[in-house]
């Protein structure tokens, strides 16, 4: 019955969102890839926000569900039938009305798990725009091949018609090969791609002027054109794959890249990626608690690794899950990686993470420095006590682990958790 009532929920949301749609007739810019979605949509949004009415996905709503809730403007009912009768009524006032302020554009995050969800959400919601971020090993045990999973997200720009603009991130050659399923235009972003027409070069961590890590600073470039960016109080290079997207976006809404970078500026991580918070004992947290595969526990081990720090760089990383048969070798290089990077302590959370600690001190970590829990509240308690003035700590895992409640249990102001910190609302606590 349950299921039932889901599925019943399900399809009026669709037959109601596609009426909206058809009627307003937004230009819809939607997002996927395996990793960097929601980091891409909320860049995407700060860029356009500078000059168009926009609206971008409610919360995580970026599934069957979720996504025709932001194109309606609802939050979910939940388990209130009065809940869902409000959303309906709202959808069926603004088909029987029609609303001035109602979104000219919509940014859509499209998040996949099984084959045929991507050809539903663009179904739902067809796109002008359509982006991809990234294919990496994620959602393995679903999709077996990274092969598999590329052809999924394919469906985001082969829908797209001949006035359509894919925008495609050419440092992952799953992403770029998809070029050849694109009816329309393509614009194409990277970093070291020779193929990007948006770059970013000169990457650095900037600093204030009393020498404390301010953000990310690098150049972006587009058909000739250079202007200095700077994202603050953001880490991690994996990020500015986000800004540049934004800025390919941006320019085929004919923006120009001053207009761009001064947007950028206002673009903040979103919760739990690779946000800089402040640490009790004056320390600092690099907050990547959100979720973790192998691609972007990598990043964030490397940004570690980059800083000059006064006091320890700590990791704190747990299981990376959802990864099927690649487990124990994505597990292991993420060890390789640690050890690579000169990590001073590593703490690990999780039986499967426990595999990282083995790893790097077989290539060189002390084992005194290394120290494994089985959950995040006893692991958050031994940091507390563990940390020191000037010391940088990482905090990363899967979704799963709860890694957000090391953060909390050693941010200077945890008063600010539900603003800050991801999983803060009442259906995690």
């Amino acid at each position: 019955m349950k299921n039932f009532l889901k599925k019943l929920v399900q399809k009026a949301l669709a037959v109601l969102a596609r009426a909206i749609i058809k009627k307003y007739q937004p230009k819809i810019i939607g997002i996927t890839g395996s990793v960097g979605k929601t980091s891409t949509k909320q860049a995407i949004f700060k860029v356009l926000a500078l000059k168009f009415n926009v609206r971008q996905n409610i919360k995580n709503y970026n599934n069957e569900i979720g996504l025709p809730l932001t194109i309606i403007g609802a939050g979910s009912g939940g388990r209130s039938v009065w809940g869902w009768l409000g959303v309906f009524m709202r959808a069926l006032v603004l088909l029987a009305w029609r609303d001035k302020n109602y979104p000219k554009i919509l940014v859509l995050e499209m998040a996949v798990d099984r084959v045929g969800d991507m050809k539903y959400l663009t179904d739902l919601a067809p796109c002008q725009i359509g982006v991809v971020t990234n294919i990496s090993p994620v959602h393995l045990e679903f999709f077996k091949t990274l092969e598999r999973i590329a052809k999924e997200k394919s469906v985001m720009v082969s829908h797209l018609g001949k006035n359509g603009w894919a925008v495609l991130n050419c440092d992952n050659h799953y992403v770029c090969d998809m070029e050849q399923v694109v009816k329309g235009r393509v614009i194409k972003y990277g970093i070291t791609s020779e193929q990007a027409q948006v770059r970013a070069s000169e990457i650095i961590i900037s600093k204030d002027s009393g020498e404390r890590v301010a953000g990310l600073s690098f150049k972006l470039s587009y058909q000739g054109s250079t202007v200095p960016v700077l994202l603050p109080n953001i880490l991690g290079e994996h990020l500015v794959y986000a800004a540049l997207a934004a800025a390919a976006v941006g320019v085929i809404n004919g923006m120009n890249l001053l207009e761009i970078s001064e947007a950028l500026r206002l673009f903040e991580a979103p919760k739990g990626r690779m946000r800089l918070l402040a640490g009790i004992k004056n320390t600092f947290i690099i907050d990547d608690s959100y979720n973790a595969g192998p691609e972007s526990m990598a990043a964030a081990l490397s940004v570690l690794g980059q800083l000059n720090v006064l006091g320890k760089k700590i990791a704190v990383l747990g299981d990376m899950l959802e990864l099927g048969e690649y487990t124990v070798e994505a597990h292991q290089n993420i060890g390789a990686l640690a050890a690579a990077n000169k990590i001073d302590s590593l703490i690990t959370v999780g039986e499967r993470a426990r595999l990282i600690g083995e790893k790097a001190k077989e290539l060189g970590l002390r084992s005194e420095d290394i120290f494994n829990f089985s959950d995040a509240e006893t692991a958050g308690c031994f940091i507390q006590d563990r940390i020191e003035t000037g010391d940088f700590i990482l905090v990363k895992g899967s979704q799963g682990m709860r890694m957000e409640k090391i953060v909390k249990e050693i941010m200077a102001e945890p008063l600010k958790a539900k603003d800050l910190l991801v999983r803060q609302d009442k259906p995690w606590s």
